[in-house]
């Protein structure tokens, strides 16, 4: 990641905003602080996936397997 002034950046903008959109991740500096940073967009359906693949460590898919026409006995007292 590239760490560049915002005076700099302003100067620069085209320039930093092509590299971004090429895919690098530029962070901001005011002061000697980074401020922001500056990173490319994804598409939504690039994002939607990336959700999707952490949910999958967490959720498993397909375990409820009961048809939707039968009734369910939890909840009510049931074992």
């Amino acid at each position: 990641m590239k760490a560049v002034k915002v005076t700099e950046f302003r100067a620069r903008l085209p320039r930093y905003l092509s590299r971004v959109a090429a895919g690098e991740t530029i962070s901001l500096l005011s002061r000697g602080r980074t401020v922001a940073h500056l990173v490319p967009a994804q598409a939504p359906a690039t994002e939607a996936k990336r959700q999707l693949a952490a949910l999958r460590k967490h959720a498993r898919i397909g375990d409820v397997i009961s048809p939707l026409d039968v009734e369910w006995k939890a909840g009510r007292g049931h074992p």
